[in-house]
């Protein structure tokens, strides 16, 4: 066990060495001394600023909702109000808001903590929107087997904010529904009630 431990924490540290070295380039090409005071550190900052926004790339985000219970439960269930902070693919810019989850069992339930914990290991990664919203509909589905699932991400993305067409304050919305709410319009409609209030 200690030659795997000791092998991660040589990859994480030889991993953090070529960013620090490719970080201090960055700095270079645009201008930048990276021996100047205020910089000396940078380098080595970013490189734990990546290991911890990209920390999703070291999780499987199945395994996260691995331990569930039999619970003969089978109305609906919302955990609203996640936030979360992820990484653009388009252009490493970051992106933040909120994700609601609702869900209605079939005999199986997750912690309520398991879902924020979902909702990290797959946001901590270059990502989209559209891709996020979607992955955790589907891994609730494929691990928990419930009658319905509905997500609804809200995110606020600097690279149109703060870049191109600036536009702050602007908000993305996307949804996922799979099983009874994409049938039952009531069900839709409460959730979509009770994210709001």
């Amino acid at each position: 066990m200690a030659g795997v431990k000791d092998y991660v924490n040589n990859k994480v540290r030889e991993n953090r060495e070529q960013v620090e070295h490719h970080i201090a380039e960055i700095l270079k090409l645009i201008g930048e001394d990276p021996q100047r005071e205020g910089l000396l550190e940078t380098p080595a900052r970013v490189a734990r600023m990546y290991e911890e926004i990209f920390a999703g790339y070291e999780v499987d985000p199945r395994d996260v909702l691995g331990v569930t219970f039999d619970e003969n439960h089978e109305e609906l269930v919302i955990v609203k109000d996640i936030v979360y902070y992820s990484q653009c693919e388009h252009h490493m810019a970051p992106f933040f808001g909120k994700v609601h989850i609702g869900y209605i069992p079939s005999g199986k339930i997750a912690g309520l903590s398991k879902l924020a914990r979902l909702v990290e290991a797959i946001t901590r990664r270059l990502q989209v929107q559209e891709r996020i919203t979607s992955q955790i509909a589907d891994i609730m589905v494929e691990v928990l087997q419930p009658h319905g699932v509905m997500v609804v991400v809200e995110g606020e993305h600097l690279c149109m904010c703060a870049r191109g067409v600036k536009k702050p304050g602007s908000k993305t919305v996307t949804s996922a529904v799979r099983g009874i709410f994409r049938e039952d319009p009531a069900s839709r409609a409460e959730f979509l009630s009770l994210i709001k209030e």
